[in-house]
């Protein structure tokens, strides 16, 4: 028998052996992971989840891995905060929860760079005074369903200008601006006032 001959079996078994090797790890993580392979800590925080946990599907088992990783990394501060809207999660109806998911979903599906903007206005949000919030919460509760269409399409437009354009809109604003009488401009601030 030649060499040739010997290699070409030995070369589809070397083959099929590193396929093996690959596709076992690979059926593992598709099967998930079992319970008692998870480590101290991961069942600690995951022991809500312990009696259904082979029942979930093998994503939802990593996200909640994951989750556990950054539990941990979080300060004793954020993970009270966590704890609190954990339980104002709980507290919400089916319906809230739904709205909620689908929110979150929209939100993913976004570009990071709009993730990104939502995330900074929410950072500015969070950062203003109660009283602050509050008003502007009330402002948005009062307006009709057209108030609210008409705000998000001017928003809308306002994103897709170019800084250029955005600029160009200021300078019309400040043009404006100037061109008011004294009394006109006082309605104006005492307007904003009250939307504050």
């Amino acid at each position: 028998m030649s060499k040739t001959m010997i290699r070409l079996p030995v070369r589809r078994l070397s083959t099929l052996a590193l396929l093996l090797a690959l596709a076992i790890p690979m059926a593992a993580h598709a099967a998930g992971a079992d319970w008692d392979a998870l480590s101290e800590t991961e069942q600690q925080v995951l022991k809500p989840f312990a009696e259904r946990w082979q029942d979930l599907p093998p994503e939802r088992q990593e996200r909640l891995r994951k989750g556990v990783e950054r539990w941990q990394a979080m300060t004793p501060e954020q993970q009270a905060q966590a704890r609190e809207r954990f339980q104002r999660w709980k507290k919400l109806s089916p319906e809230q929860k739904a709205t909620l998911r689908e929110r979150h979903e929209r939100f993913r599906q976004l570009p990071p760079e709009e993730q990104q903007r939502i995330r900074e206005n929410f950072k500015r949000f969070k950062n203003l005074p109660p009283e602050r919030k509050e008003a502007l919460r009330e402002r948005w509760q009062n307006m009709t369903p057209e108030q609210k269409q008409s705000f998000r399409e001017k928003r809308d437009q306002w994103r897709e200008m170019s800084p250029e354009e955005r600029d160009a809109m200021k300078a019309q604003w400040r043009e404006r601006w100037e061109k008011m009488t004294p009394e006109q401009r006082e309605r104006i601030r005492d307007r904003r006032q009250d939307m504050r």
